[in-house]
């Protein structure tokens, strides 16, 4: 009797443990100075990134001010000082998500650490910062291209972390994130018609306060633009010089970037960046021939 007692209490042990929700597997801190936040097969953990981006703040052209703000902050952090969670945002391939691989690798040797964060994954974050809790190096937990539909899980989840939660965060962690909209959520024209005046105060429609609220607890916004001609020009034959070209024409050279623009639609860093590899290519080809 009591060897069936004890089968059946096996039996239950192994039905709960199948229940509970296995802890995260702790990664090796010293293999990487960039993770990427997986789940598979159950099982969550951070995975080292073995060849990180290594893009340079001076690589970074036409965005000065924002690599000024986004550099600063990023040392005061990482000397232990106060800083603030960034949002960046505003148009594509205009250098928000190279900024923040750039302090990663400009800070990386005084202790930086990188964990990305994809959006799916969000409503794991309470895990993260349990596992990174009390570590002494200074983590940038970061989401690239962010943004949220109205009933999407990860959204509290950030909104917690960022700020209200009962749970105290670590002050070995800031929030970096990215996206083409200020707010990170849809607006719609329905929710400004709701709008109130009362006398001459405006009073916005709960569904307007709730998306501004999250943006507003990142403590520092930077804002990206398109680049004017001549700017997007200097990228180019940064990119061109960087990438082992022969500057050659000056002339030639800017108009065949300014028809590369045009064939893309736009004047980005990515696109000057994408012409210089064209460009340099193009001249091998003919050196070999």
């Amino acid at each position: 009797m009591n060897e069936s007692l004890m089968n059946r209490a096996e039996a239950l042990i192994t039905r709960l443990e199948g229940l509970l929700a296995p802890q995260p597997l702790a990664p090796d801190w010293q293999a990487a100075i960039a993770y990427r936040w997986r789940n598979l097969n159950g099982r969550s953990f951070l995975k080292p990134v073995a060849h990180p981006h290594r893009i340079r703040l001076a690589d970074l052209r036409g965005v000065d001010e924002q690599k000024k703000i986004i550099e600063r902050n990023t040392r005061q952090f990482v000397n232990g000082q106060p800083a603030n969670n960034v949002l960046l945002t505003g148009a594509r391939g205009t250098g928000k998500s190279s900024l923040v691989k750039a302090v990663l690798n400009q800070y990386a040797s005084k202790g930086l650490r990188l964990i990305e964060v994809e959006k799916q994954n969000l409503s794991d974050l309470p895990e993260i910062v349990d596992m990174i809790y009390g570590r002494p190096e200074r983590f940038i937990l970061y989401c690239d291209d962010l943004s949220f539909g109205a009933e999407e899980a990860g959204y509290q989840a950030l909104k917690a972390i960022l700020d209200g939660s009962i749970a105290s965060n670590s002050d070995n962690l800031l929030v970096y994130a990215t996206s083409n909209r200020r707010h990170l959520m849809p607006e719609y024209m329905a929710e400004n018609a709701a709008t109130q005046h009362v006398g001459e105060e405006v009073h916005p429609d709960e569904a307007v306060e709730e998306k501004i609220s999250l943006s507003e607890r990142f403590g520092i916004w930077l804002s990206f633009y398109s680049f004017e001609q001549t700017d997007y020009l200097e990228i180019a034959d940064h990119w061109v010089k960087r990438l082992g070209g022969d500057a050659g024409d000056d002339e030639a050279r800017h108009r065949a970037a300014l028809q590369w623009a045009l064939t893309r639609g736009a004047r980005s860093g990515r696109v000057a960046w994408q012409f210089a590899r064209d460009w340099v290519g193009r001249q091998a080809t003919k050196k070999s021939r």
